[in-house]
């Protein structure tokens, strides 16, 4: 996959719109631990930012996904990694499976406002008891007349004290565990939904992250997405992109990182030269980036794969597996090349170290990744063949 100088216009308008309604704002941010995201939302929606690969039917720009990915990696630029996230929460992880498979009443009623912005979108999968277990979840979703009724509650809930609407996976039925899940389009403000706190969490402090409880919500049947029975599936597909999100939007804050540390290393001296004059240091940052671009090289291929119509659920979770090792790997590295202002709250590189740590945990830990990959591969135990 190759840029197009259309791409990189898009690039370029990103940019700038980070560089003006984002960094500025950064700091803030971190300190209030959390971000307007109505008010970030909207600026973003005028701008048809959130939207870059949805229908124009419902205020999208009708992009194909490259250009999604290639607005993911621009918004590497961004100081605070809190608010990029849930810009993907907005994206790429609550509303792909309303926008390929729900109905054309439901997109307008949810879709679109989220497009343009008016709309905070949050996804509700994760349970205290079942995180990248996505099969073991407890919340029930039973039809009651024209209704569901949804108890349960959901945990590490991304944008989930803000949010209009939550993108909910619920048990509809008893059957098999992958069979008897539906996706919901559930409204916050709905009488039963209770915030019951906004988690305090070591990184992307600026982003809200709640635990939710359902009493007996009444939502009509209408809310839901697609069809029942099939929400595991479409979550899984969901999955796909943000998985493939999770690894473009390390590229540019990876190399910002290196940039950083070349910067600073060769403002610093001991011993009589700057660190960046070790050979130690120089060879491991052009290690680092190296790397970077190696996992550039994935995520493209990927990308082509999946706009062809592939299913690259093997291809995103390698990336995502990859990405969070080394986003990880680069922000210790650079880190430690800091010195003591590398450990000081103060320093961007900290907050980066400790940003940077969730991106092997969100949207299925490593260990996930790991198990899939195996899957694709034919080595799990039972999927051998004895000899």
């Amino acid at each position: 996959m190759l840029y197009t100088d259309t791409h990189r216009e898009l690039m370029r308008s990103v940019t700038k719109f980070v560089e003006a309604e984002i960094n500025p704002h950064a700091e803030e941010w971190e300190q209030a631990g959390i971000f307007p995201a109505h008010e970030l939302f909207r600026k973003m929606g005028d701008q048809g930012l959130l939207g870059i690969h949805k229908p124009e039917k419902y205020g999208g720009q009708g992009l194909d996904y490259s250009y999604e990915v290639a607005f993911c990696e621009a918004l590497g630029a961004a100081k605070s990694a809190s608010a990029v996230m849930a810009i993907g929460v907005q994206t790429d992880m609550a509303t792909p499976a309303l926008t390929k498979n729900g109905s054309d009443e439901l997109r307008e009623e949810f879709l679109k406002p989220s497009i343009s912005g008016e709309y905070v979108a949050c996804l509700g999968v994760s349970e205290a008891g079942a995180g990248s277990d996505v099969a073991s979840i407890k919340t029930t979703a039973k039809k009651e007349g024209g209704d569901y009724v949804i108890n349960g509650g959901k945990m590490w809930t991304t944008n989930g004290t803000q949010a209009d609407w939550m993108c909910l996976l619920a048990n509809t039925g008893d059957g098999p565990v992958h069979r008897n899940k539906t996706l919901i389009c559930l409204p916050m403000k709905t009488k039963g939904v209770e915030i019951a706190r906004k988690l305090d969490k070591l990184g992307m402090r600026a982003s809200d992250t709640a635990q939710i409880f359902f009493d007996n919500v009444r939502v009509p049947q209408r809310y839901r997405i697609g069809e029942e029975g099939m929400g595991f599936i479409y979550q899984m597909q969901q999955f796909q992109e943000e998985r493939i999100w999770a690894a473009a939007a390390g590229l540019m804050k990876m190399e910002r990182m290196i940039r950083m540390t070349i910067e600073y290393t060769a403002g610093r001296q001991a011993f009589g030269k700057s660190i960046l004059d070790n050979q130690v240091v120089h060879f491991r940052l052009a290690e680092l980036e190296t790397k970077v671009e190696l996992l550039r090289s994935h995520v493209y291929r990927t990308v082509e794969e999946y706009l062809a119509g592939a299913d690259v659920t093997q291809l995103a979770s390698m990336a995502k597996l990859t990405a969070g090792r080394l986003v990880r790997e680069v922000s210790d590295s650079c880190l430690q090349y800091w010195g003591g202002m590398g450990y000081m709250t103060e320093s961007e590189i900290s907050r980066m170290y400790r940003d940077s740590r969730l991106t092997s945990i969100g949207g299925g830990a490593d260990e996930i990744m790991l198990g899939i990959i195996c899957k694709g591969m034919g080595t799990l135990p039972g999927q051998r063949k004895n000899h």
